[in-house]
Parts: structure tokens; C-alpha cells; sequence
């Protein structure tokens, strides 16, 4: 499901939004972090959560989210730059191997949001 260009883009620095939304809450929430923050591991990702707290109540009552990445040192469909939109579903985690691992690489991580790739789009 994660192509080849898609794992390109994550080799390169840019910026990731995440959005989340609630029934509860009135449209949606977004916050950012960095395309070398993010781990990957077959469909999934691991980001590091220091705040994100926002997305973390949406998430308890909506596990759906949206993701956005790209980087212009890829080549996309007309031309450099490459981006996607990346749907799955969310969970926060706050132990186990990868959370070990990411704590001592990024030890001001506080949880990792862990996203169950859905689906995939390149968007340009």
C-alpha cells in the first residue's frame, strides 16, 4: 500500500499535518509535525505526540484521520515535488517496543499516535 514515492517523500524533510475531527467538536482540529519524526513499520506509522491533545480527545470519540506530507526534492506527476493524502484510523500509545525506542531517539515524546494506514492518494 505505501509506495515507492510515498517512502521517497518520507526520506525527505517536509512538514505532515494530521487532521481529526469529533461529533462532539465543531469542525476540525490539525496540528503538524515533521516527515523525519515519523516512523514506519508495513501500513503503519508512529509519530511522536508531545501535545496533540486536541487530536487525542477527537480521536477517543472519532479514530478516523487524515494526513497530509509532501516534499519538492521528489518528483511528482508534472514535475518536482511530490505530495499525498494519507486516511486511516488513530490510537495513542504510551508503551511497548516502539514507543522504547522512539523515547530515546525523541525523549520529548510523552505518546506516540500510531495511524492504521486506510489508504493512500498522490495527490501531485
Amino acid at each position: 500500500m505505501l509506495n515507492q514515492t510515498f517512502l521517497d517523500v518520507m526520506n525527505h524533510e517536509g512538514a505532515v499535518s494530521i487532521i481529526s475531527s469529533s461529533s462532539e467538536a465543531p469542525g476540525y482540529h490539525v496540528v503538524n509535525t515533521w516527515n523525519s519524526y515519523v516512523r514506519i513499520e508495513e501500513d503503519k506509522l508512529f509519530i511522536p505526540a508531545a501535545g496533540m491533545h486536541s487530536v487525542q480527545k477527537d480521536v477517543e470519540k472519532n479514530n478516523q484521520v487524515t494526513l497530509t506530507m509532501g516534499s519538492k526534492e521528489v518528483m511528482g506527476t508534472v514535475g518536482p515535488g511530490a505530495g499525498f493524502h494519507v486516511h486511516g484510523t488513530a490510537e495513542f500509545i504510551e508503551d511497548g517496543a516502539i514507543y522504547n525506542q522512539m523515547k530515546v531517539e525523541m525523549p520529548f515524546l510523552t505518546r506516540i499516535l500510531q495511524i492504521n494506514v486506510l489508504s493512500i492518494e498522490q495527490k501531485i
